[in-house]
């Protein structure tokens, strides 16, 4: 049975193991570093992000407690606009020579 090509033919890899592990914890440093950094990173920007759902929070009461005031404001002006109106009407009709239970006789 014949022999594949080169299958013992084959250098053994130089195992210098002291390199590797020099290699290794290097690398492992250079990662922990890393981690360090972006951990630091997310801390802070978990704090800006606190921050800053606090400020929306606020903004949206301010926007709800203003959005109330001005509802109040424009029935209070529509009030006033319908008394306004119904005077007018009022004068408009005893300026006509209507009499006052004439004119209750109408609002009925």
């Amino acid at each position: 049975m014949p022999r594949t090509k080169g299958s013992k033919n084959r250098p053994k890899p130089n195992t210098n193991y002291s390199t590797q592990i020099i290699e290794k914890q290097e690398s492992i440093t250079s990662l922990t570093a890393e981690i360090a950094s972006i951990t630091a990173n997310i801390d802070t920007l978990k704090a800006d992000l606190k921050e800053k759902k606090s400020a929306l929070k606020k903004a949206e009461k301010e926007v709800a407690s203003l959005e109330s005031k001005k509802a109040k404001a424009d029935a209070k002006a529509a009030e006033e606009a319908k008394k306004t109106e119904a005077e007018a009407v009022l004068k408009k009709l005893l300026a006509s020579g209507m009499s006052a239970d004439e004119i209750l006789e109408k609002l009925k």
